[in-house]
């Protein structure tokens, strides 16, 4: 092969790499461009209150914190679970703080030494239906990726445990339920991430909570101990040209969940894209100066 023909063939093959590549980030950013919006959602509430929302958190807080109200955090090892439950600890907002999980943690800090931790097997979580009782709210923030658990897997922890949970916290006297979610989350959708994500969140609304609240991020921004180069990629990627609308810092998402809360809801389920939690995620920020 001669020199000319393989520059050439060199190039047609980095021209070829170079348009999958623009393909890829045309489809990203057109995936997450703002969504339709829901048929129920509390997006317009929270940008409403936004320019005064610092202030109203801080007397909502404190009054929801003399109500002597107990939570529990199922995914308290993952990411989202951990901002979730330093956030609660650092807001001070309940009285008892349980977190239900398939193993113990540890933790060095005092700041934790309350927490109380229930260990359960969720291949038999009727067995530990005690666990999910006297709860005042419940926080999901369960789940895995079909790259790390198959299809099967996926779905069983994604879609059964998550549900069987929030049948047993429902059953148990919880009257608020909040569940992190997907951007773009779709019953019908013909992507299996997307479509577990959809079915769960029809199936728990149908439980029929005080109050139900979905929470669908975009892109979440953090560097994960166990990080797959593509996924680092990605979060550097949208880091540099992050907006409301693409991702969000995962600490954001968690501040959210804890403000949400204590707001009044204008209904009984109610779904906050990624525009709203970064909003709220904000507001609490605020709060924290």
């Amino acid at each position: 092969m001669s020199v000319l023909t393989l520059l050439v063939s060199t190039l047609g093959k980095a021209t070829g790499l170079l348009t999958v590549l623009v393909l890829v980030i045309a489809a990203v950013l057109n995936y997450f461009d703002d969504p339709v919006p829901a048929k129920y959602t509390s997006a317009d509430r929270t940008f409403a209150l936004a320019p005064s929302m610092a202030e109203d958190l801080k007397t909502l807080e404190e009054n929801f914190r003399q109500q002597n109200r107990s939570c529990f955090i199922l995914g308290a090892s993952g990411e989202t679970g951990k901002a979730l439950l330093q956030q609660l600890l650092e807001r001070n907002i309940f009285s008892k703080i349980t977190l239900i999980g398939r193993r113990q943690l540890t933790f060095e800090d005092k700041a934790y030494e309350n927490v109380v931790q229930e260990v359960v097997d969720f291949e038999k979580l009727d067995d530990y239906a005690a666990a999910f009782q006297g709860h005042d709210v419940g926080y999901c923030c369960l789940g895995t990726t079909r790259a790390k658990a198959g299809a099967d897997g996926f779905v069983r922890v994604d879609h059964d445990y998550v549900l069987k949970s929030a049948e047993l916290a429902k059953a148990g006297g919880s009257a608020q339920f909040h569940l992190e979610s997907s951007r773009g989350a779709n019953k019908d959708s013909s992507f299996l991430y997307l479509k577990v994500k959809g079915q769960v969140e029809a199936e728990i609304e149908a439980l029929g909570f005080d109050r139900f609240s979905i929470y669908r991020p975009g892109v979440l921004l953090v560097d994960r101990q166990e990080s797959r180069p593509g996924e680092w990629l990605t979060r550097k990627f949208f880091g540099v040209f992050s907006s409301t609308s693409m991702s969000i810092p995962i600490e954001a998402v968690a501040r959210a969940m804890v403000s949400n809360t204590v707001l009044q809801a204008e209904q009984k389920t109610e779904i906050l894209e990624n525009k709203a939690i970064s909003t709220l995620g904000k507001s609490a920020k605020k709060c924290e100066k």
